[in-house]
């Protein structure tokens, strides 16, 4: 008898300070429901509609149960529960009340729902009244006989048990439905028991109340004399009625439930397409048959059971294959990185089988730098998992490489879109010199880094993006800007994914900042701080993965100056050629290596001098001072060429293939690494002086 689309009531917005006079006319009471704590406020006439003294009513709507009969308390909860769930905002329905001299009469509710910005329900405001007189052909529903309103109640627990199955994810939801006091326990049961078919014997999964456990039945066969056993090999029902019956059926069971006193009990095999997954079994102690009627409610919430665990099993196998899925293609381990402290961190959303495309990586680079990843494809499925496992091992490849930042998101967005998929993904990639602590970010429509210094201040770093990955190169616009920060050291780089900063009710920039103050108070250690970030994003559910990365450099073991130098020197331009060896000198001398300058300087101008040479482009001299393992000075030239050099015999009168003989007898190590359409040639000197 709902009424959900019956008017919403019209009550003034200060209830219950101001009471309608006109609401107490028509003998009409008022409720106002506070569903952040709990009360339910009613004014004087529901009072009295209730029977109730305001002494006798502590404002929780679970004391009203001494008015409002069990079946029609489940009935009326199912129907606010339905109305708060599919975002109504009012409802209405007839429901009976027992009075204090146990007669029962009709009432009728209405309620409207008031919800916040987010569309979260915060209070119900509403109305109730009695409507016997307005409901008179049924009073003689009211004088049934008792065991009409048994069965009334049963079949009304068996409904609202059904539709509580209807949420259960899991096998263990269904159980929890199963075993809840406001469940089977209302259909006069005693104890139940609940078993599944695995591997030609059933496995005990339920059995309640406390202390009904019978030794040697977690696990039995299928051909033992025991009513679960028989239900699933028969796959017919099997109702036992007298105390003697049981005994005799099932001489093994019976002397262990004696101190249980039952009189009856029901079996029912759990059948999902037309094979026996299970088996149910209800133990009475105050009753003595089954009637046709009280037969075909057990069996319909046999089936009713049997579904739902046939559909939450499904669903639980889907949810390994899917994480199994997901796991396999994020990283088992990250790389231990020289100067630096990592923690990753992955928690999967509470959509169960719903998995995500999150991922995070980290990729060792040479020269002291290291490349974080940090990436959201859209979508919540195996689909999504799976481009994520192809976009993170394409992004690992270009990087090592040796392609610039935006050059490796570029190629990722190219590739994600000439893949056969309609996804795109937003992503981070941040390459850190661990030396000089120089991070080059792009963003490709990713959220913003995050930086927390050794007090604990927590800032965000603003920096220019791009379109996600497949977006950008769908729409021709590859040109991902480069942005550059500074990592001091004991600074900590943050990259997460979004499902760590949105919240309902708030946008980015706040979800930003109670992100940065969560971290700001957070513990000083990386791992510490994960965990702690992780921990609030599974206190605050929500349905979408948390991807966390946190990078923090370490203090170099020994003082370093001057950190990196570079000079740019193009073909023809004597002037730059000048400068940089002007630049070697000095920074050699600085850096404490005067015992070396006249080689290092002769290496680099060789090095120099070829590749302005055999390339057609300009040439980039860079140095640095490497820390660890022990202090050494790098040369490092850049050209465009992607043809590697070749150690040539020069031959008695030829005045040029000692370039390479130079630069192996003259430096401690050398060697070329790929730069995306280029190259670098490196080498390496030991550095024995401190600088001055």
């Amino acid at each position: 008898m709902a009424d959900r689309g019956a008017s919403a009531p019209s009550l003034p917005d200060d209830w219950p300070l101001h009471p309608d006079p006109i609401l107490a006319l028509h003998r009409m009471g008022s409720f106002d429901w506070d569903l952040d704590n709990g009360l339910f406020h009613l004014d004087a006439q529901a009072h009295e509609v209730f029977d109730l003294r305001p002494d006798e009513y502590d404002g929780r709507p679970e004391t009203l149960a001494v008015r409002v009969p069990a079946p029609e308390g489940f009935r009326l909860d199912g129907l606010v529960s339905q109305a708060l769930k599919d975002g109504s905002d009012h409802y209405g329905t007839y429901f009976r009340i027992r009075r204090r001299d146990g007669t029962m009469r009709w009432t009728h509710t209405q309620g409207h729902i008031r919800r916040d910005g987010t569309g979260r329900p915060r209070r119900i405001i509403g109305l109730v009244r009695d409507a016997t007189d307005e409901l008179a052909e049924s009073e003689e529903r009211l004088e049934q006989p008792a065991e009409d309103e048994a069965r009334r109640q049963q079949t009304s627990v068996v409904q609202l048990t059904t539709a509580a199955l209807a949420h259960a994810r899991t096998v263990q939801d269904v159980i929890d439905v199963l075993k809840d006091t406001h469940g089977l326990t209302h259909l006069g049961a005693t104890s139940l028991v609940m078993g599944l078919v695995e591997a030609g014997r059933i496995r005990l999964v339920a059995e309640g109340p406390a202390g009904s456990f019978v030794p040697g039945t977690l696990v039995t066969r299928i051909d033992e004399q025991y009513p679960m056993s028989e239900v699933v090999r028969t796959l017919s029902p099997r109702f036992i009625e007298s105390p003697e019956e049981f005994a005799a059926g099932y001489p093994v069971l019976w002397p262990h439930i004696t101190g249980l006193n039952i009189t009856a009990a029901a079996y029912m095999p759990l059948i999902a397409q037309a094979r026996p997954i299970g088996a149910l079994g209800l133990l009475y102690s105050n009753r003595g048959g089954f009637s046709a009627e009280d037969r075909n409610v057990l069996l319909a919430l046999g089936s009713s059971i049997a579904q739902s665990l046939q559909r939450a099993m499904l669903y639980e196998q889907e949810k390994d294959l899917a994480t199994g899925l997901q796991q396999a293609m994020l990283p088992r381990t990250i790389p231990s990185v020289p100067g630096a402290d990592v923690a990753v961190r992955y928690r999967s959303a509470s959509l169960g089988r719903d998995i995500g495309g999150d991922w995070y990586d980290l990729i060792p680079l040479p020269g002291g730098r290291v490349g974080a990843v940090i990436g959201d494809v859209q979508g919540h499925d195996t689909h999504a998992a799976a481009v994520m496992g192809q976009l993170r091992i394409v992004l690992r490849a270009y990087a090592a490489e040796g392609h610039t930042p935006a050059a490796v998101m570029a190629r990722a967005s190219v590739f994600l879109h000439e893949l056969d998929t309609d996804r795109f993904a937003t992503c981070l990639y941040a390459e850190a010199d661990l030396t000089t602590g120089v991070v080059q970010v792009v963003r490709a429509g990713h959220i913003d880094p995050l930086i927390r210094e050794p007090g604990g201040a927590c800032r965000r770093v603003r920096v220019e993006g791009g379109l996600p990955l497949g977006l950008s190169a769908e729409f021709g616009r590859l040109a991902y800007p480069v942005g550059t920060l500074e990592l001091d050291s004991d600074h900590t780089l943050l990259l997460c994914t979004d499902g760590l900063v949105e919240q309902p009710g708030t946008d980015l920039d706040d979800g930003m900042r109670n992100l940065t103050a969560l971290i700001a108070g957070g513990p000083p250690d990386v791992r510490g701080l994960a965990d702690l970030l992780i921990d609030v994003a599974e206190e605050r559910g929500g349905d979408d993965d948390v991807a966390l990365l946190l990078l923090r450099r370490r203090a170099p073991d020994t003082p370093q100056a001057g950190g990196r130098l570079q000079q740019h020197v193009a073909p023809g331009d004597p002037e730059a050629l000048t400068a940089a060896r002007h630049m070697i000198r000095a920074a050699v001398l600085a850096w404490g290596a005067a015992d070396r300058a006249d080689e290092v300087e002769l290496v680099a101008d060789e090095l120099i001098t070829n590749a302005l040479m055999h390339t057609e482009g300009s040439a980039v001299v860079t140095l640095r001072v490497l820390a660890a393992p022990e202090r050494r000075l790098r040369v490092e030239v850049e050209d465009s060429s992607s043809a590697l050099p070749r150690r040539r015999e020069a031959g008695e009168s030829g005045v040029s293939g000692r370039g390479l003989l130079l630069v192996d007898l003259l430096t401690d190590v050398w060697g070329v690494e790929a730069r995306g359409g280029g190259k670098a040639v490196w080498c390496e000197f030991p550095v024995t002086e401190r600088p001055p």
